[in-house]
């Protein structure tokens, strides 16, 4: 099942507003979809966050898991939004304790996310948390690293996603709600 992006056409064209195409980056034919305005907005940013925690309001939520690294800022909002703790999911060698790995495919090779042995408990409802939803590769492992550690992982929740990669169908298969707040082509 997914949410879906937000319905609020107004809300949907100031948040597209404050995000920047870059052509050709990091390659030819990729257009980069910049979030960086948009977090450095003191309006867009709060409205983004309580747009991406909407979908979860009034359901408890005990952790938000942010993928590094935009998903640290997001994260951070809707994990004090919705009363929260913030649990980082790192690249390999970034985090200081014991760590779980979780390795995932990239369109040419592979990449993992860590997360510390202890962040999560059996049952906790946690949120997981990133910027852009493009193939689901990074947000998949991220819900397989959760899993793991016994977390119930009550949905995911997205600034932006790109469905033609494919990203949302593949968590969705997943099964807890997908909530993106703007779509692209």
């Amino acid at each position: 099942m997914t949410s879906g992006s937000s319905s609020d056409p107004a809300l949907v064209a100031r948040l597209k507003a404050r995000i920047r195409t870059i052509p050709d980056f990091p390659e030819p034919g990729v257009r980069f979809r910049d979030v960086t305005p948009l977090l450095g907005n003191p309006e867009a940013f709060p409205e983004a966050v309580a747009a991406m925690t909407s979908r979860f309001e009034g359901s408890r939520v005990d952790a938000v898991a942010a993928i590094e690294s935009r998903g640290f800022l997001l994260g951070g909002g809707v994990a004090e939004r919705l009363n929260a703790g913030l649990v980082p999911l790192r690249k390999p060698g970034k985090l200081p304790a014991d760590t779980l790995s979780e390795a995932y495919d990239l369109e040419y090779g592979q990449a993992a996310l860590e997360i510390h042995a202890d962040a999560l408990v059996a049952g906790e409802r946690t949120l997981i948390v990133d910027d852009v939803l493009a193939t689901g590769g990074t947000a998949a492992a991220a819900f397989r690293l959760c899993r793991r550690l016994g977390a119930n992982v009550v949905g995911f929740s997205f600034l932006l996603a790109l469905p033609p990669l494919g990203g949302v169908r593949r968590l969705a298969d997943l099964g807890p709600p997908v909530r993106t707040v703007l779509e692209y082509p």
